[in-house]
């Protein structure tokens, strides 16, 4: 495990070699005592996961955890990530943990985190927990411990109900393929599209886990692209494998992604006037045909550093209510805490179903323009950093308004990333990799 044990999203690692019972077991007990020593009555925990095989191990070792720090545990079994962070709000819970590695591969897991408002935590509450890893004096004992409860499939309903009902629009007479990544969104597909009206084609639902991401789901869309045009679908959504991310296929076979998505929804609020502040967050890696498409449509677009914990703070502080990442994280916060996949496949449908147009037509609000990442390996990332200052200058000068250029430390790695934007790919290729080139 890296020297911080929490990165962007959580901790993650190789499930029971870096992400072990122990440390899960730890990290559970630690939450529970920064996080659940206010109020009045007995403190309670959510607890849900994906379906990866080491989910059960680290469900047992979180549950632990928990108890003996005198939390009661209500155990959620299988379900999306966003579900916890709702039902955390919806049951008054102190807390709630979610099991998952995310997109990541199999053997790895996780470990993520919600306060009883339903937001992740911010960075100084994570500190506070890892300072408290090993605090062991003053845990209860006797009928002070805390107890751990079957599972509980009627909260799943619930949080079903919740997604279906925001959905302005029966989505009555749209075929929808959904990739379910043979994750957590097995546990409400098809339930939550039927429910809306929709009729459903699921595939890649198995349930064991050990499949979980394995070439499927929104990180792989050749199988879902496939089966669209196989049965003539309008449109096919691609989730992860806790659910929080959600891509699409539209009735051609045409990726739509997290910036294509954001787009549609973000010109639908503001053609109704539920846009606040006609204000929509996206990270920095968002591509220039977005931030094109949102000023020809009057709605502006408040930028911030990768990473969908990085939008929501955006958004809280400036009382936005959609924002979003290229990769397909979309923040409904009308709606949700957090991400949430599943929510954001409904909406995208309701869209459709509201305005009797296909989806390759909405997607077409904005035009993207080829985009080239190169990862240039360096010594030293800040030295790079200023090095590509001139650069970078010069680069934007030749692309004027017909491209971009971001050139960014990486976060995990000794890399430096150039991103590039232009009107065709041979020129967005041939400037990266001249700014590259020159780093290197």
């Amino acid at each position: 495990m890296p020297a911080r044990l929490f990165g962007t999203d959580g901790v993650r690692g190789l499930a029971n070699v870096e992400l072990t019972a122990d440390l899960a077991l730890r990290l559970a007990r630690a939450a529970a005592c920064t996080l659940a020593g206010q109020g009045d009555g007995r403190p309670v925990a959510l607890v849900g996961r994906d379906p990866r095989p080491s989910g059960d191990l680290l469900d047992a070792a979180v549950c632990a955890g928990l108890a003996s720090a005198g939390v009661d545990v209500r155990r959620l079994g299988v379900v999306p990530t966003a579900a916890v962070a709702h039902l955390v709000t919806a049951t008054g819970a102190s807390l709630g943990v979610m099991i998952t590695a995310s997109h990541n591969a199999m053997p790895d897991n996780g470990i993520k985190f919600f306060g009883a408002d339903g937001f992740k935590l911010p960075d100084a509450v994570e500190d506070a927990i890892e300072a408290a890893l090993e605090r062991t004096e003053g845990l209860p004992t006797g009928s002070d411990v805390g107890r751990v409860g079957e599972e509980e499939t009627d909260l799943v309903d619930a949080y079903v109900e919740h997604v279906v009902g925001s959905v302005p629009a029966s989505l009555d007479g749209l075929h929808v393929v959904v990739d379910a990544a043979n994750g957590a969104a097995t546990a409400v597909v098809p339930e939550v599209y039927q429910r809306a009206g929709a009729r459903v084609s699921v595939i890649n639902d198995r349930t064991d886990g050990v499949a979980i991401n394995v070439d499927c789901g929104a990180t792989h869309l050749d199988g879902l692209r496939a089966a669209v045009l196989d049965r003539g679908a309008d449109l096919g959504l691609a989730h992860d494998g806790d659910a929080d991310r959600c891509l699409a296929i539209d009735a051609t076979g045409q990726v739509v992604d997290g910036d294509a998505i954001l787009a549609i929804l973000a010109v639908g609020l503001h053609e109704r006037g539920e846009l606040a502040n006609d204000t929509v967050a996206a990270t920095v890696m968002s591509n220039l045909g977005f931030r094109k498409a949102m000023t020809a449509a009057g709605i502006t677009v408040a930028e911030t550093q990768v990473g969908d914990r990085y939008v929501l703070e955006r958004m809280r502080g400036e009382g936005l209510t959609l924002g979003g990442e290229q990769s397909g994280h979309v923040i409904l916060l009308d709606h949700a805490t957090t991400g949430d996949g599943v929510l954001t496949g409904l909406h995208l449908l309701g869209r459709l179903a509201a305005t009797g147009r296909s989806l390759a037509e909405l997607a077409a609000v904005m035009t993207k323009l080829p985009q080239v990442l190169v990862n240039v390996p360096v010594p030293d990332k800040a030295e790079a950093m200023r090095a590509a200052q001139g650069l970078v200058a010069e680069a934007e000068a030749e692309l004027a308004e017909d491209g971009r250029v971001l050139v960014r430390p990486s976060g995990t790695e000794p890399l430096v990333r150039v991103m590039v934007e232009a009107a065709t790919a041979e020129q967005a290729r041939t400037v990266a990799e001249r700014i590259a080139a020159a780093i290197n």
